[in-house]
């Protein structure tokens, strides 16, 4: 049982280079916000997170959403969107079913209103369960925006822990045990907490070419994982848990060193993206 998974990116933010390589430098990087399209043969059309749409504008417009603006400036137009180009690919948003949430910040929730049908899979811990009556400020802190989730969120949810735990096939060390998201093995659920709280990764075995790992926001470029590179300490102000985040870097570097056919893909590296956007398309291993 083999999946389809295209790679596409919805939107992009910049930050100053320095401050996530850690190294002196006056570039500004842009990152993409990717979204992962997968048909799978029972389950049908799923999107792993569902990248930026222009309603991020609208939601930072005052303060103090309008921090989280200008902090990472962003850009999408309608035409960005994950919708509009699974519209252009002749898809309808409507026909997804699913959508995988790594975690709640704005480059991963902010076009999930263009998907009203589809059910929503995260980890109960990637949000406060009363986040709608918290104060702006304390979501803002979470990086989360209320706005841009929709209003039954709570009665299309399905939880990541409800899903049954398995080991890992050898080969994967050090991650070892993972959630079986559909009972089926052909999408993993990967614990990757520390960027943010509940973070998931999602490690697809069944490709039609290459595994493939999606691991979020774990780090932001390959160079971290391949130079055990870290951002520098301001980072803090965005991380759930720096020890944790740090941890987590080793281990994906541990991974890539042991299985370099494994296709490491976090979600703002143009590099990664491009390079697993040519892999797929060739097929095979």
């Amino acid at each position: 049982m083999d999946l389809k998974l295209d790679l596409i990116t919805a939107g992009s933010c910049t930050h100053p280079a320095w401050v996530v390589t850690g190294r002196p430098s006056l570039k500004i990087l842009r990152f993409p916000s990717l979204v992962g399209v997968i048909e799978h043969p029972s389950r049908g059309l799923i999107l792993f997170d569902a990248g930026y749409s222009p309603r991020f504008f609208t939601e930072t417009r005052r303060l103090p959403g309008s921090l989280y603006r200008h902090l990472t400036p962003v850009t999408c137009g309608e035409e960005d969107t994950a919708a509009a180009q699974l519209r252009k690919a002749g898809r309808d948003p409507e026909d997804v079913a699913l959508v995988i949430l790594s975690h709640f910040h704005a480059d991963h929730v902010g076009g999930l209103l263009d998907f009203p049908r589809a059910r929503l899979l995260y980890r109960r811990s990637a949000l406060e369960r009363e986040f709608r009556r918290l104060s702006a400020w304390r979501n803002l802190a979470a990086g989360v925006l209320p706005g841009l989730l929709p209003a039954d969120l709570e009665g299309r949810s399905w939880f990541v822990e409800d899903q049954p735990v398995v080991p890992l096939p050898r080969g994967y060390a050090p991650f070892a045990e993972g959630y079986d998201l559909f009972g089926d093995g052909t999408l993993l659920g990967i614990d990757l907490a520390g960027h943010a709280r509940g973070q998931l990764g999602v490690l697809l075995p069944r490709t039609q070419g290459p595994e493939v790992f999606l691991i979020a926001d774990a780090c932001w470029q390959r160079r971290a994982v391949s130079h055990l590179e870290a951002p520098l300490p301001i980072v803090r102000m965005i991380t759930d848990d720096m020890g944790r985040y740090r941890q987590r870097i080793r281990d994906l570097h541990e991974l890539w060193v042991a299985r370099p056919d494994l296709l490491l893909v976090p979600s703002h590296c143009a590099e990664s993206l491009q390079i697993a956007q040519e892999r797929l398309a060739r097929g095979g291993p």
